[in-house]
């Protein structure tokens, strides 16, 4: 295993950067979740882990060595892709063993790591199978295992599970988090899905357009996001953001939206007057009797059996709850809503941070 280090990292091709001065430290036996929408540039970050596309300009070390001039093979790390690359005439055995059969080691020691690595994937019954007989996620395992048997320095993880269904990605998320505990190996992963990223990650790295946006575990990014695209792309269902006008008067400050509507705000550096955005998360809003909180107008209601999604508006705003109880309500039908000033995100209303 090795910790990674990167300082102001730049990927430019001619006169276009896509990325712009990274700054990453991974430790020794961490699982780093690389984040962000389509475009953003992780991929292209995680390929210059690998070596696989040259540095521009900055520098990375892996563990003690600088790794920038290092090529692919001499930087002991492993990457398991999203298409699996398995080899379609090698059995399961034949892919696991199949780097350190290509480094010349011992038959014993290679039949030796593979019994292991089947063992830890629950691969032992396949070994004799060829990759057209296994499912979507037996051949992810097996792509794992071949990255476990070089016994690598570090472990690259490319969007893994974008192929799989909904049941599977699940199942394959513990799987590759039990993996990481039994192993204590050093762990980069790129997904776009940041359900992945909070339920896996010791800690996630948001990146947007070229840039890292914040860099922390995952309930401090969900907790405490330093601005709104960082609050508004992790969590599912997303934040709502509803605009106003900040007012400070002999009590606690509050949001003047539009339509005359008033939201509670909790502790915010925002002064009297200032434009700003609220975000509140789904989960909590909560519904009150009649002369209380603020107006929310139902569009759409989705039972799911554990919660009830409703969609609408508040102040002209969309947004969606989630409540853990079953809601009786009808589309066209206005609610009375309120939240704790705690839970309420303040974002400045032009540059997005936090306030």
């Amino acid at each position: 295993m090795a910790a990674l280090r990167i300082e102001q990292l730049v990927k430019a091709y001619g006169a276009t950067r896509v990325l712009h001065g990274i700054d990453l430290d991974v430790a020794n036996g961490e699982f780093v979740v690389l984040v962000g929408p389509s475009g953003c540039g992780k991929s292209t970050l995680l390929r210059m882990i690998a070596g696989l596309d040259d540095i521009s300009s900055g520098k990375m070390w892996i563990g003690d060595r600088l790794a920038n001039s290092l090529p692919p093979q001499r930087r002991n790390i492993s990457m398991v892709f999203q298409s699996y690359a398995l080899f379609p005439h090698m059995n399961v055995r034949g892919n696991v063993g199949f780097g350190p059969r290509i480094r010349r080691e011992a038959g014993e020691t290679i039949a030796a790591k593979v019994a292991k690595a089947a063992q830890t994937l629950n691969l032992s019954d396949y070994l004799d199978r060829f990759p057209r007989q296994l499912s979507g996620g037996q051949r992810q395992r097996v792509a794992m295992g071949r990255t476990i048997v070089r016994e690598p320095d570090l472990f690259l993880f490319d969007e893994p599970l974008s192929n799989l269904d909904a049941k599977l990605r699940v199942q394959m998320r513990t799987e590759i988090k039990a993996l990481h505990q039994a192993l204590k190996t050093t762990i980069v992963y790129v997904t776009h899905d940041q359900i992945e990223a909070m339920t896996m990650a010791d800690r996630i790295v948001v990146m947007n357009a070229g840039r890292v946006e914040q860099i922390g575990a995952p309930l401090e990014l969900y907790d405490r996001p330093v601005n709104k695209f960082v609050a508004g792309f992790l969590g599912s269902p997303s934040m709502s953001f509803i605009p106003g006008v900040l007012e400070r008067g002999d009590g606690p400050a509050r949001l003047r939206a539009s339509e005359g509507v008033f939201l509670p705000v909790g502790e915010t550096q925002a002064a009297s007057g200032q434009r700003v955005e609220t975000g509140i998360r789904p989960e909590h809003y909560r519904v009150v009797g009649e002369n209380g909180g603020f107006p929310f107008k139902v569009e759409v209601v989705e039972p799911t059996g554990a919660e009830t999604h409703v969609f609408g508006t508040i102040a002209g705003a969309a947004v969606r709850c989630v409540f853990r109880e079953r809601i009786a309500a009808t589309p066209g039908e206005t609610l009375r809503l309120d939240v704790d000033p705690a839970q309420v995100h303040v974002f400045d209303a032009e540059s997005g941070l936090r306030l």
